[in-house]
């Protein structure tokens, strides 16, 4: 009985979680509850992977109103392996949370982390599994909001402009979907998904349908900060606390991108997008460009964290560039990185935190000579950095491999040789840190230095490990990864 209703169950668990940790406001029961309301929804999660590798689509009527009338919860293969991400992700940082926001956030707002992040949870997790155009938007304002206060919530004094300057960036995105939503709304009367699909070929083409194209995707890339519509990522992620960082890191824009696969594929069409318009044009070079640029401004950052937030901005770039590629390879690839890179850059930021919380600062220049007094936590950055790079046996490599093979099989050199030569960029800001931790004297200030809690650095090093376990075990990421391409290259034409 439980098992039909899981869609639901997927929702309902971290958003029944929030009010009750408010209820409670005491710190360490939010824990508890958070913990518990991660743990359940990974496990609702994988048990729906398992669902729909073995049976296919699995539809939930919410109230058992049928759609297109009712909201539909809808799950295929693209979407539960997002749900896997986001919930898996959560599972990793909420038993981190524990030590890390005792010292990042002042004790009386502890219960407000922990229900802020069940909201959130909730909020990305229904982004993934509705299939309601408007009730997405919902899901999106409510993690939006939620991810504001928690990015707010530290000591430093400069999250609160950092979710400032994302509050407005984030209600411009979003107010720019719920337009598009509504044109859509206009010519097709529906919301549900994929009766939209069935319904916009007959108005595909006229001015509304290309104007709610526009907003939309303007929306949607201010949300998953495409460049040059990234500005208010890099202070979101280096000032929020450190397990704010990192699960915004893993989760948030790669939700957005789930978005924008879900609209341009299955509701628009590939053919509408990128035989029609000039689509692919703009994102090749938008692509290429945050894979150069953003990532070579990462070279120039005196600050981990920064260096970190400038580097997510050029890997989204590598996730944009399979989209425009349009092939099976290159969407393969995109959307394994959205993946890879997800518990990539989540591992990165949780051990940035702990050494933010044993060294009190991740300025460069505060860092000299760490790899001797904090071994473990600097081993797994390196990891974690070779990822990013895409070297064999780790899980970013699998992805420029595909994007090499989309480039390839498009007939284009350079758009298949660009992967690996920005990657040399990221093997420049790797080494930065790698030099500054092995090969400079340590600080005196270091000699006293120890590793992070257990607590912290246990599952920082486990999900690191996940960066060498996908990389030789391809059977989860890539298997999902070319089943969820082949669904959406399989959409409306």
């Amino acid at each position: 009985m439980i098992a039909a209703h899981l869609p639901a169950l997927q929702v309902v668990v971290p958003l029944i979680a929030a009010p009750l940790i408010v209820l409670a406001r005491r710190g360490a029961l939010g824990w508890l509850l958070a913990m518990a309301a991660s743990f359940a929804s990974l496990a609702i999660a994988l048990a729906l992977f398992v669902q729909v590798q073995a049976g296919g689509l699995v539809s939930y009527a919410i109230g058992s109103w049928a759609p297109p009338w009712g909201i539909e919860y809808r799950v295929d293969s693209v979407s539960a392996f997002v749900l896997v991400l986001v919930s898996l992700l959560a599972a990793f940082g909420a038993p981190y949370a524990w030590r890390s926001i005792a010292a990042e956030v002042p004790a009386d707002r502890h219960y407000l982390y922990y229900a802020t992040f069940c909201l959130a949870l909730a909020g990305l997790l229904g982004i993934a599994i509705t299939g309601d155009a408007f009730n997405l938007f919902v899901f999106l304002e409510i993690s939006s909001l939620a991810t504001y206060v928690m990015i707010a919530l530290g000591r430093d004094r400069r999250a609160l402009f950092a979710a400032f300057q994302y509050l407005i960036v984030g209600t411009i995105g979003a107010t720019f979907y719920v337009i598009g939503v509504g044109l859509l709304y206009l010519m097709t009367g529906t919301l549900n998904l994929a009766d939209l699909a069935a319904r916009i070929g007959e108005v595909q083409g006229t001015r509304p349908v290309l104007a709610a194209l526009a907003f939309i995707t303007v929306g949607i890339c201010l949300k998953l900060a495409l460049f040059p519509l990234h500005y208010w990522l890099p202070n979101a992620y280096s000032y929020a606390p450190s397990a704010v960082a990192a699960f915004l890191a893993g989760t948030a824009t790669k939700v957005s991108i789930y978005v924008l696969l879900r609209f341009y594929f299955s509701v628009f069409g590939e053919s509408a997008i990128f035989e029609r318009l000039p689509m692919r044009e703009i994102f090749l070079v938008l692509s290429v460009a945050a894979m150069f640029l953003a990532s070579g401004a990462a070279v120039f950052q005196d600050n981990l964290k920064h260096m970190l937030a400038y580097s997510s901005i050029g890997q989204i770039g590598y996730i944009t560039l399979g989209i425009a590629l349009d092939n099976q390879s290159g969407l393969t690839g995109s959307i394994v990185h959205l993946f890879n890179h997800g518990v990539t850059k989540g591992s990165l930021f949780l051990l940035a935190g702990c050494i933010a919380l044993r060294v009190g600062s991740v300025r460069f220049a505060d860092l000299a000579g760490i790899g001797r007094t904090m071994p473990l936590t600097t081993f797994g950055m390196v990891i974690g950095g070779l990822s990013l790079i895409g070297v064999p046996t780790t899980a970013g490599f699998v992805t420029k491999w595909y994007l090499v093979l989309g480039g390839l099989d498009r007939g284009s050199w350079p758009i298949a040789f660009a992967p690996v030569l920005s990657s040399l960029i990221a093997l420049w800001y790797v080494w930065r840190f790698v030099e500054i931790a092995y090969l400079r004297d340590a600080a005196p200030a270091l000699a006293r230095v120890r590793e992070a809690p257990r607590s912290m650095l246990a599952p920082a090093l486990a999900l690191t490990a996940l960066c060498v376990y996908f990389g030789l075990e391809t059977s989860f990421t890539v298997g999902a990864a070319s089943r969820a391409a082949e669904l959406l290259l399989g959409g409306p034409r």
